[in-house]
């Protein structure tokens, strides 16, 4: 996967989204401390990490092991770069995920924001730059993010950008079954 020799840099008028770096960590360690934001990241099959961070160290050590994901080809880590406030407000995390569920040859989809940006407007820009690129990217016939109920801005971008709320579960590694997921076909 080329993704993984050169990651690209995805932007538009508003939004930059590029490989996050160790010098993110002061930026998005507002992100991850952010006590009405976090609740709407997606920590689901993470190994018990609900991403609420609330030390620097503990940001660069998390950086450092998306950075070493990386390098293993497992996920892309971007960092969501606001270019009007020269600020990192969040993530985007994306990889090819390869199960026994409905969610097989999925491009898997997480976005964690800071929460003054959760709204339907910033979040479907967002996503927008990401979206076509996805499929080539990450070889998939589908993406799919998980939206919670509370998470409405979030879920009404998801329908402006054409997905549909999934039926089936997600099914960990463990063989817990995740639910609120979202999908979009190529």
């Amino acid at each position: 996967m080329g993704v993984y020799e050169n990651c690209p840099v995805l932007g538009g008028e508003k939004w930059e989204l590029r490989l996050c770096a160790e010098s993110d960590a002061p930026d998005l360690l507002k992100v991850y401390s952010d006590l009405l934001a976090v609740p709407l990241f997606n920590s689901d099959n993470c190994n018990g990490d609900n991403f609420h961070y609330t030390t620097l160290e503990r940001m660069t050590e998390a950086i450092r092991f998306w950075q070493y994901a990386y390098d293993a080809k497992q996920f892309v880590r971007f960092s969501i770069v606001n270019k009007p406030e020269n600020a990192i407000v969040g993530t985007v995390e994306l990889f090819n995920r390869k199960s026994n569920d409905f969610y097989s040859n999925c491009g898997l989809l997480r976005l964690d924001l800071a929460s003054r940006f959760e709204q339907q407007r910033n979040i479907a820009e967002i996503l927008s730059l990401v979206l076509d690129e996805s499929y080539l990217l990450f070889e998939c016939d589908m993406l799919a993010t998980k939206a919670i109920d509370t998470a409405e801005e979030r879920i009404k971008a998801l329908a402006s950008l054409g997905f549909a709320r999934g039926k089936e579960p997600l099914i960990g590694h463990d063989g817990t079954e995740y639910g609120s997921y979202y999908y979009r076909l190529k």
